[in-house]
């Protein structure tokens, strides 16, 4: 599809203009990648996969006492998870494991997500 004109038509820089063009992800794309951060943006879902990330497999339970939060919210938080396909469960007689789903890229997550930590301004310094 080619672009539409905007107020701003002639670009400074065309062939950087160019470049980041080939390289900017469908409207689709962006609206994906938008979902999945907001899911992810919620602090017991996010700690929930780092949680995960480290071991084989837990239960709700278990998660609950690592986070040191309910439940409940680890059973919603891992709802939505699994609803995205980014966790996976198997029942095994009474109890219910949860581990991140076997496509889930855990040591790229990881490592974005603590880099993005270590380079955001904490706000109590902006």
């Amino acid at each position: 599809m080619p672009p539409t004109a905007l107020p701003h038509d002639h670009p400074v820089d065309p062939d950087r203009v160019t470049t980041a063009r080939e390289r900017v992800i469908s409207l689709d794309d962006a609206g994906r990648l938008a979902g999945l951060l907001g899911l992810i943006s919620d602090p017991v879902r996010s700690r929930l996969l780092f949680a995960l990330s480290g071991v084989e497999r837990l239960c709700v339970g278990d998660l609950a006492l690592a986070l040191g939060v309910s439940d409940d919210a680890v059973s919603y938080g891992l709802r939505m998870l699994r609803t995205a396909g980014l966790v996976t469960f198997r029942k095994e007689g009474r109890v219910v494991y949860y581990s991140l789903a076997p496509s889930f890229p855990h040591p790229l997550l990881e490592h974005c997500l603590r880099q993005l930590l270590s380079v955001a301004v904490p706000e109590d310094e902006r």
